[in-house]
C-alpha cells in the first residue's frame, strides 16, 4: 500500500462522518427534541460537509401513520398529490409540503397501500421513511442549512439521530444521506466502513429485502430490518450484527419506541455518551454534548467495544 492511500485511510478512520442522538426520559423536553437535537448536528458539521438528515420520533396518535418523501423537482411531483393519493386509496389524506420534502399523513391499515400508490402516481418521488412515529429529513448540504430548509428546530418529538456525512463509499446524493430508512420506524446512522456489504446485500436482496444505493451503510440498515422481522428487538438484532458485520462501525439505530448504539470490536470511530434523569445522549465528540441541559451532572462514558446500549420507551413504562 503506498502512502497517498495510507493517508486516505487515517483520514477515513479520524475524520470520517458525525452522528448525534437524543432519547429523551422527561416529557417536558419533547417540544425542544428538534432543537436540542439540531444545536448537536451542527456543532459536527466539520466532521461531514457533504450532506446531512436528521430523523424525528414522535409520540404518534394511535389511529394515523406518515410517510415522508423527498423530490428532485418538488412543485410538480407534490402538485395535485394530497387529492391523487385521496381518489387512489380512497380515504383522507394530508399532505404537508417542506421544501423538497413533504409528510403524508393517512390511516394506519393504509401505509402499504400508500407506499406502492406513491410510486405508482409519482414515480420520481423517494420514499425517505415511513411509519406510525417517524419522519426522516435529508439532503446533501452543511447540516445548518439542513436543518433550516425543514424547520427541524421547531419540531417536537421523544427521541431522534442526525447524522453529517464526508462521503468515502459512494457519491454525495440525497439518498446517499443519512440516516437510512428500510422498514418501518426503522432507521440508522453510520460512522465507518463495511468490508463485506456486498455479499450481505445479495443475501438480503434473496431474502425480499430492496436497496436504492451502493452504500454501505444502507446494508446495515436492511441488516437489522430483516433481523428484526425475525422476531428480534433491537438490542438482539445489534448483537448479531457484531458476528455478522465486517469492518469499522458506530451504529446509532432509532426504532419507534427504541434508541441503540453499538461499536465494532475494534473500536476506532470516536464516540461518546451521557446520560441524566432527563435523557439519553450520544454524539461523536463531547463537544455535541455540551449545550444540552443538565449536562454538567450528567453520567459521560466513552461506550465499549463489541457492546450493545440500548434504551426503549415502552420497557421504560
Amino acid at each position: 500500500m503506498d502512502l497517498i492511500a495510507i493517508l486516505q485511510m487515517q483520514m477515513e478512520y479520524l475524520v470520517m462522518c458525525g452522528i448525534v442522538g437524543l432519547f429523551l426520559k422527561d416529557k417536558s423536553l419533547e417540544p425542544k427534541l428538534g432543537s436540542l437535537l439540531s444545536s448537536m448536528l451542527v456543532t459536527m458539521t466539520d466532521r461531514g460537509p457533504d450532506s446531512a438528515g436528521i430523523a424525528i420520533y414522535g409520540a404518534g396518535d394511535g389511529k394515523n401513520a406518515k410517510i415522508t418523501i423527498q423530490s428532485p423537482n418538488a412543485k410538480k411531483d407534490f402538485d395535485g398529490l394530497e387529492s391523487d393519493l385521496r381518489r387512489a386509496l380512497d380515504t383522507a389524506v394530508a399532505v404537508e409540503i417542506k421544501s423538497t420534502h413533504a409528510v403524508i399523513t393517512l390511516a394506519s391499515e393504509k401505509l402499504d397501500e400508500g407506499r406502492a400508490a406513491i410510486a405508482s402516481l409519482r414515480p420520481d418521488v423517494r420514499i425517505m421513511s415511513s411509519g406510525d412515529a417517524i419522519e426522516i429529513y435529508k439532503e446533501t448540504g452543511l447540516p445548518k442549512d439542513v436543518i433550516s430548509r425543514f424547520g427541524v428546530t421547531s419540531m417536537s418529538g421523544t427521541h431522534g439521530i442526525g447524522h453529517t456525512r464526508m462521503a468515502t463509499e459512494s457519491a454525495v446524493t440525497t439518498l446517499g444521506a443519512h440516516p437510512f430508512s428500510t422498514g418501518a420506524d426503522q432507521c440508522l446512522v453510520h460512522n465507518g466502513s463495511l468490508s463485506n456489504h456486498n455479499n450481505l446485500r445479495r443475501e438480503l436482496v434473496r431474502e425480499g429485502m430492496t436497496f436504492e444505493t451502493q452504500n454501505d451503510s444502507e446494508v446495515a440498515a436492511a441488516y437489522l430490518t430483516a433481523e428484526m422481522a425475525k422476531g428480534k428487538d433491537l438490542g438482539e438484532a445489534l448483537t448479531g450484527a457484531l458476528s455478522d458485520l465486517d469492518g469499522f462501525f458506530t451504529f446509532v439505530v432509532g426504532t419507534k419506541s427504541g434508541f441503540g448504539v453499538v461499536r465494532d470490536p475494534i473500536a476506532c470511530k470516536p464516540a461518546v455518551m451521557a446520560e441524566t434523569d432527563q435523557y439519553v445522549a450520544f454524539g461523536s465528540e463531547y463537544r455535541a454534548l455540551v449545550s444540552l441541559p443538565g449536562i454538567e451532572n450528567a453520567r459521560i462514558w466513552e461506550p465499549e467495544p463489541a457492546t450493545v446500549y440500548f434504551w426503549d420507551h415502552e420497557k421504560a413504562a
